[in-house]
Formats: C-alpha cells, sequence, structure tokens
C-alpha cells in the first residue's frame, strides 16, 4: 500500500485520452533505410502476422542480416500455427474442440504450463480459460443483446485453470464445454523465440515489436539503449514517458477502443472471478526481462486493477508498471523511472 500511497499523487493527466493495445509502444529511432556501417547493417522489416504488424530491426553482420530476419519471421509464424485459434487446424483449435490434445508440442506445453504458474501466483486474476466468457459476450453483443447474470453465472463454472490436466504430452480439460485462451501470452512468447532465434545467428542488438509490445536488446548502433515511448493517443508524435532500456521487455494490456465503441469495451479483457469487462484502468504497462513475462502480467494487473494490480507487482523484484487509472490517474511501481 505504500507504493500506492507514493505514487498515486503523481500527476493527472491532463490530456490523455487512452492508451491502444495496438499503439502504445514505439521505439523513438525509426529509420526507415538500413545504414551501413563498416562491416555491420541495421535492417529493419514489418510483417503480418497473429493478428498485428510484426517489426524486426537487427544490428549485425551484412552478409546474413536478411537470413536472419526471416529465420525470426519464420519462428513467429511457426508459433501462431501452434496457437492461434483462428486457425482450425492448430493445436489449441483441436484442443478447444475436443477438450483434450496429445502429442503436443513443447511449446504449447511449456505455455500451458507457464499459463496455470501465473493463474496459481495471480489466484486466478490471469485465467485463460475465460474463453467461454469471451465467447458468450461476443455472441450476445453481435445479436444486439447482453448476457444476464444466470447466464454469466452458469458460464463461470467452466473457468478455472485448475481444471487443465498435464500429464507427459497430453493437455486434458476436466470439465466438458472449457476452452483456453493464449491472446495474454502467446504473442509476447513469440516474440522472444524470435529475439533467441535472432541471437543464435550472431546478433546482438536489436529488438522485435508486436503490435506495440516489445522486446529490446543489445544497443543501438551509436551504443545508447533503446529509447521506447509510450505514446500519447491524442498526439502520437509525443510520449507521456520514454524509457531508456536495454535486455528488456515492454508491454500493455488496455484499449481506448474499449471507450468508444460498445462491444469492444464490454468484451475486450474479462475478470475471471466475476464474468464481466474490467473498468478501473485504461492501461497498464510492463517491464520485465520477457516478453511473454511482460504480456502476462500486463493482463493480469489489468484485471486485478490498480491498488491490487500494484501491490501484485512490488511483490515480484525483478518487474516495473505503470499504470493509468480509469479517472486518468497515472501510478509508478517503486522501482519504474
Amino acid at each position: 500500500m505504500r507504493a500506492i500511497k507514493k505514487t498515486f499523487f503523481i500527476q493527472l493527466l491532463i490530456i490523455i485520452t487512452i492508451i491502444s493495445i495496438t499503439g502504445c509502444i514505439t521505439d523513438t529511432q525509426n529509420p526507415e533505410e538500413p545504414v551501413n556501417i563498416n562491416n555491420t547493417e541495421e535492417l529493419q522489416q514489418s510483417r503480418q502476422l497473429m493478428g498485428t504488424i510484426v517489426t524486426i530491426k537487427i544490428i549485425g553482420p551484412k552478409a546474413s542480416s536478411q537470413t536472419a530476419m526471416d529465420l525470426a519471421f519464420d519462428e513467429i509464424s511457426k508459433i501462431e500455427d501452434m496457437m492461434s485459434p483462428y486457425k482450425q487446424d492448430s493445436e489449441i483449435s483441436r484442443l478447444n474442440k475436443e477438450g483434450y490434445i496429445d502429442e503436443t508440442s513443447p511449446d504449447l506445453l511449456f505455455l500451458m504450463e507457464r499459463s496455470i504458474n501465473y493463474g496459481t501466483l495471480s489466484s486466478g486474476a490471469f485465467d485463460i480459460t475465460i474463453q467461454p466468457i469471451l465467447d458468450l459476450w461476443k455472441t450476445k453483443i453481435s445479436a444486439g443483446e447482453y448476457p444476464d447474470k444466470e447466464e454469466i453465472n452458469n458460464t463461470l463454472t467452466l473457468v478455472n485453470y485448475s481444471n487443465i490436466t498435464i500429464s507427459n504430452d497430453t493437455v486434458t480439460f476436466n470439465m466438458h464445454g472449457m476452452a483456453v485462451t493464449l491472446g495474454g501470452i502467446a504473442k509476447g512468447y513469440a516474440v522472444d523465440k524470435a529475439v533467441s532465434v535472432l541471437k543464435d545467428e550472431g546478433y546482438l542488438s536489436g529488438l522485435v515489436n508486436a503490435g506495440g509490445d516489445g522486446m529490446y536488446f543489445g544497443t543501438r548502433q551509436d551504443g545508447s539503449n533503446w529509447r521506447v515511448g509510450l505514446v500519447n493517443p491524442d498526439n502520437k508524435s509525443e510520449s507521456i514517458v520514454i524509457l531508456n532500456i536495454s535486455d528488456m521487455a515492454v508491454a500493455t494490456s488496455g484499449n481506448y477502443e474499449r471507450y468508444f465503441n460498445e462491444s469492444a469495451r464490454l468484451s475486450h479483457i474479462s475478470d475471471p472471478k466475476t464474468g464481466y469487462s474490467c473498468q478501473s484502468l485504461i492501461s497498464a504497462t510492463v517491464i520485465a526481462s520477457s516478453l511473454m513475462e511482460a504480456d502476462a502480467l500486463a493482463t493480469t494487473i489489468f484485471v486485478l486493477g490498480p491498488v491490487d494490480g500494484m501491490e501484485f507487482i512490488e511483490r515480484i523484484d525483478t518487474v516495473e508498471c505503470l499504470l493509468i487509472t480509469s479517472d486518468r490517474i497515472i501510478l509508478r511501481s517503486s522501482g519504474f523511472s
């Protein structure tokens, strides 16, 4: 609570509206053309993957830069093929349809295990079995209706990460009708895997950014840390905060469209305990050593809200956060600078 009291009086943001999850974080140096210095090259490319724009920038040997770039994008594409609920033959789609999957890939097994761990760590605030609630809201809103309390409570019986059983390479749901979403963790994991590919190819500096969430490693060509801005959506040429980071990841949960679009407002991020949309925060930005962790914890804080979310983060020594409350107050964790 000390952190909340200390930070709650930090400046009230007067003009800012709401930070979008798909554009809240940006590298403030963004050259459009490759820059060649001696035997190194700075190369940047963007592609459409995982339902968003993925940008990769690397600094390293000229001879292999395009090969490394292609391998990193291929790794993200491979994760998407396994985890996407929009691909009928993906592992996650098969799991949700059948209620079990065997011969599960090591990537999916790892993500399922980590998701359960985050569920335990957060006392259920992070729960990948929230998918039936999201489906309920989507179906009702599409029909011009809202679900009633009885429908929500009935659906909530399917929401409990502890009803997932993992045995060897088999994942099983313990209740018929369960379904999972990895939307709060898979993108971060895919970015981390892409960074690992780049490092394996000998690149010690660069970034991978997916829809505003990014992992930044090494330094820029001039030896300085990466400068990452949290963009003011009122004026996207301005940033409300500039982070100077190296070998760290930054992720934000939040969506300004939920305040202007009724469907998005009511169905974007739901509380696994109540089944209703989370409304106490506009955004939650987390800095961590991996984007998978930052991604999962940003979602967790968004569900917990400003007080419980800040207390949760203060218990984790290696993670920091910046929150914007629904009444436009900025809160920073004690180690955020």
